[in-house]
């Protein structure tokens, strides 16, 4: 395995500076969030950045995942909007978009995977709000929208040989592993890969972790760590939650792992190159103990 960081850790550096400092600090993969400023949309002189970036991915010798979940890349008023299940078709079609933009840009990097996740039921059916329909019924409806968008983001990804690595999100639409397996069974999604988050799986009480890992590593192609705790969906800085991660990083020895696992603390970027520093001692001092 190959220890990482999302650079949604480092909202405030420039994309090539927080590429360096990881490489600098150890690490050997980068989990890039698209955003405002690391590769967004419609941006002027893409190519030539995309290609800067996989020349400096190149020599600091450095592998790569493409990360769609940015707050308010899309919508400037709701976070994570639209997505998916959005009710408006238009919506969707603009996530669907981006989902392919990611491609592409996972093609050109030759990243290993872009990881995305569901998104969340429209919040007047989570709060009961719509009295028209039972809850059950639009819940089907959005995934319907779901799957439909997700044959189109595998079809493409397929062609541009890029995998989708789908992340189970608590509070969306698939927020756990059960519900992961009941989207898997859909037809058109057997290319669909899996991003899995070891904090989702802590908080929602869904382990033991490393028997989870067992049980879904010939899907595994992307994984999220931080430390959290039971029933708080909140990242945390190693050491101040409960996971047991000797256990955890066994497991992903255990069954042969050997892409990223990328660290995932998007609040800390106010101390990004400190935060990035203590995760990484953190983690490469458990992988030697191990």
């Amino acid at each position: 395995m190959l220890l990482g960081y999302n650079t949604n850790g480092l909202a405030h550096h420039d994309l090539f500076d927080a590429v360096a400092l990881l490489a600098d600090i150890g690490y050997r993969s980068v989990a890039i969030t698209i955003d405002h400023l690391a590769l967004p949309p419609l941006a002027g002189f893409y190519r030539q950045k995309v290609e800067r970036l996989r020349r400096l991915l190149e020599k600091r010798q450095m592998r790569s995942v493409i990360e769609t979940g940015a707050r308010f890349l899309l919508d400037p008023r709701l976070k994570h909007e639209p997505t998916l299940v959005s009710r408006e078709r238009s919506g969707r079609q603009r996530r669907l978009d981006f989902y392919k933009y990611a491609v592409d840009t996972a093609a050109a990097l030759g990243s290993d995977c872009v990881s995305l996740w569901s998104g969340s039921l429209p919040q007047h059916v989570q709060r009961g709000a719509s009295r028209s329909l039972p809850k059950n019924v639009e819940r089907d409806e959005a995934m319907q929208w779901l799957v439909d968008g997700l044959r189109q983001t595998v079809e493409y990804a397929v062609g541009r040989h890029a995998t989708i690595g789908f992340e189970p999100e608590p509070g969306m639409l698939i927020d756990s592993m059960a519900r992961w397996e009941d989207l898997l069974a859909q037809p058109g999604l057997e290319d669909l890969c899996l991003t899995l988050d070891v904090g989702h799986l802590h908080c929602q009480g869904e382990g033991p972790i490393d028997q989870v890992i067992h049980h879904w590593a010939p899907r595994l192609v992307n994984v999220h760590i931080e430390d959290m705790r039971a029933g708080v969906h909140e990242h945390l800085m190693f050491g101040d939650g409960e996971i047991d991660f000797p256990a955890v990083l066994r497991g992903l020895s255990a069954v042969g792992y050997v892409g990223g696992v990328h660290v995932e603390l998007s609040r800390h970027s106010h101390e990004g190159p400190t935060a990035a520093k203590r995760a990484y001692d953190f983690l490469q001092g458990v992988l030697q103990g191990l």
